[in-house]
């Protein structure tokens, strides 16, 4: 039996996620770079290591998961502590919160 890969140049064809909130049929339709640009909260493909879009959350938050793996670092890191919890979180500039 081959193994025929369904997907086009671009990625589309089918889906790259492992769970997700997308319906399936727009899933196929997307190139691979849109999905992984996607929160993986919303549509999880396992890029957000890779692409930056993580929660660096260390308590509590009022924000939901989508959205904070969607912030950018920069409105996380001015979000007050009592909204978005990021109490000694290190970012990628390797500053540290310390508000």
């Amino acid at each position: 039996m081959s193994s025929i890969n369904p997907t086009n140049e671009k990625g589309q064809g089918a889906s790259h996620a492992v769970d997700s909130q997308v319906p399936g049929k727009v899933q196929e339709k997307v190139p691979k770079s849109v999905e992984d640009k996607l929160p993986d909260a919303a549509h999880d493909t396992g890029s957000n290591r890779q692409t930056g879009k993580v929660s660096h959350a260390t308590g509590d938050s009022k924000v939901p998961q989508t959205l904070q793996e969607g912030l950018p670092e920069k409105v996380e890191k001015v979000v007050p502590n009592s909204i978005h919890d990021t109490s000694g979180a290190k970012f990628s500039d390797g500053s540290v919160d310390t508000k």
